[in-house]
């Protein structure tokens, strides 16, 4: 559809990415976009073929509203789709969205504002269209109710809040929390702490990607207080 800005509902993606709505003129696009003259034309779906977090983190969103993919389909790195063209990777699936005219894929946010891709605005829990970016991303983060115990497993997709974009995550870092090599341990400590650091994020951010809320920051530095090497406490 070129450069035009849909507004698109969850259940609508879900019934587009299910194979229900093949046309971009159905009714219920029509519905969110009564100022957009649709065309008559067949929509093409550009998924992933590879397994994927960007994959996971979309479905996620779908099976949370909307109950027929969440049984059809639900929420995986790798799955059955319905319809639809794969694609490996991010770069595949931006190539096949340029190239393929009438088609819809999910991707990164960096990668359609580098390859100048239009991108739909979606209607969030309390019945805002949001476009994505890097404030509605950290506004999906922020809803989130934190705790001094939390182990950072939280889904963010369809969050609560104004301004929350639903199709947002985190990206998690896996670490041992007692290092058998002090070596690695510290290096690992000190390259932490400069990821939460204002340098950091604003670097994150020049990428492409949302930084931190403050209160996650915070906790995430309790977090890295408590690392070890080989039982002890690593200082610095």
């Amino acid at each position: 559809l070129g450069d035009t800005r849909l507004t698109l509902d969850g259940q609508t993606i879900a019934e587009i990415f299910l194979g229900r709505i093949p046309r971009w003129n159905d009714r219920r696009i029509a519905a969110f976009n009564p100022d957009v003259d649709l065309p008559d034309a067949e929509i093409v779906v550009v998924h992933r073929s590879d397994g994927s977090g960007t994959s996971f983190i979309f479905t996620d969103f779908l099976s949370k509203v909307s109950p027929d993919w969440k049984s059809k389909v639900g929420a995986g790195k790798s799955l059955e789709w319905p319809i639809g063209i794969g694609a490996k990777g991010n770069e595949g699936v931006t190539q096949q969205v340029k190239q393929l005219e009438g088609s819809i894929g999910y991707v990164e946010l960096i990668y359609a504002l580098s390859n100048q891709l239009a991108y739909a605005a979606v209607m969030n829990s309390v019945g805002e269209a949001v476009v994505p970016s890097l404030t509605t991303a950290s506004a999906a983060a922020a809803g989130v109710n934190w705790t001094a115990d939390t182990d950072f497993r939280v889904s963010i997709t369809d969050a609560s809040g104004p301004g929350a974009y639903p199709i947002a995550s985190f990206t998690w870092l896996l670490i041992k929390q007692d290092n058998p090599e002090p070596a690695k341990g510290v290096a690992i400590k000190e390259f932490l702490t400069w990821m939460v650091s204002p340098a950091a994020q604003d670097i994150a951010s020049e990428l492409g990607y949302a930084p931190l809320p403050g209160p996650v920051i915070e906790l995430v530095i309790d977090r890295i207080a408590e690392l070890k090497a080989q039982g002890q406490a690593i200082e610095g």
